[in-house]
């Protein structure tokens, strides 16, 4: 699992669950395609032999380093790149290529496939959401009905079976593969892109520990106090802490916070975003 900064929440929620992980926290992807990222996704295919692998960087990850990747003298004999699917949240589309920039057009740029997501909720932004998307890549198939709505054959061979007119566009990312032996091997993709600039480069990540005990009401508090008079701007954050009866998981985005009970155990919030005060955060929280 690949997580950007120091600490992977979502990794200790999927050990919690009794689930195998092996963890990747470099930076980005980009930053460790000849070691960490290629030694591990070699060692997928030959301990386990997958039909199919889904790889999903975070948010800071490119698409055309995945492919890259993928394309690793190590990879290429075993693994064939089958689609390239990025998703685009038409709510925040706008802010995400003005915060993320380089790194949201390279997803949208090299992608097969784009599903928009939250369309159901904000139906008054998936026009907009279509233009951004056209502008960056007008040959990929877009879609913005409900996933329910979407087949599987739709998302893998887009070209075959395209969408309707004003099918429209969201924001994760991802390349699926399929495994095969090196005589059945096909080729892959390539990418000739220069890296720009890598997540370091861009993104501040302060990870904050605290032994506080929360109450779900005052860490929401807490958030909203963080939205309202954050000197930086903050794109992401999740973490776990203690909570008045066990461990709670938070996770957020701009204007969306969700917090549930879970069984991992933690101390420890991981802020993403641009021009982050480190000192307000750990006060913000109770830090250490």
């Amino acid at each position: 699992m690949y997580d950007f900064g120091e600490i992977s929440v979502d990794a200790a929620l999927l050990k919690s669950g009794g689930v195998e992980v092996k963890e990747i926290n470099s930076g980005c992807i980009c930053c460790s395609l000849s070691g960490d990222f290629v030694k591990a996704l070699k060692e997928l295919l030959s301990r386990f032999h997958p039909d199919k692998i889904i790889i999903e960087p975070s948010g800071v990850g490119k698409l055309s380093d995945i492919m890259k990747a993928c394309s690793d003298p190590r990879i290429h004999p075993l693994a064939q790149v089958k689609a390239k699917i990025t998703v685009v949240d038409v709510k925040r589309c706008k802010m995400y290529l003005d915060n993320f920039g380089e790194f949201f057009e390279d997803q949208i740029e090299n992608a097969d496939t784009i599903l928009l997501s939250r369309t159901g909720d904000f139906p008054g932004k998936v026009n907009d959401a279509h233009e951004l998307i056209k502008i960056l890549n007008a040959r990929s198939a877009v879609f913005s009905k409900p996933w329910s709505q979407i087949t599987a054959a739709e998302i893998l061979h887009p070209r075959q079976e395209r969408p309707a007119h004003g099918e429209h566009c969201g924001h994760t990312h991802g390349s699926g593969c399929d495994h095969h032996g090196a005589h059945d091997h096909e080729g892959g993709g390539d990418c000739d892109r220069d890296h720009g600039h890598s997540a370091e480069d861009v993104f501040d990540t302060v990870t904050v520990y605290t032994d506080r005990k929360f109450t779900i009401e005052d860490l929401k508090s807490r958030i909203y106090k963080l939205e309202r008079n954050q000197s930086g701007t903050v794109l992401r954050a999740k973490g776990i802490v203690r909570g008045v009866n066990g461990y709670m998981n938070l996770q957020y985005l701009p204007g969306d916070l969700k917090i549930t009970n879970c069984l991992a155990r933690g101390d420890m919030l991981c802020f993403t975003g641009r021009n982050l005060d480190r000192q307000e955060l750990i006060r913000l929280f109770g830090g250490k």
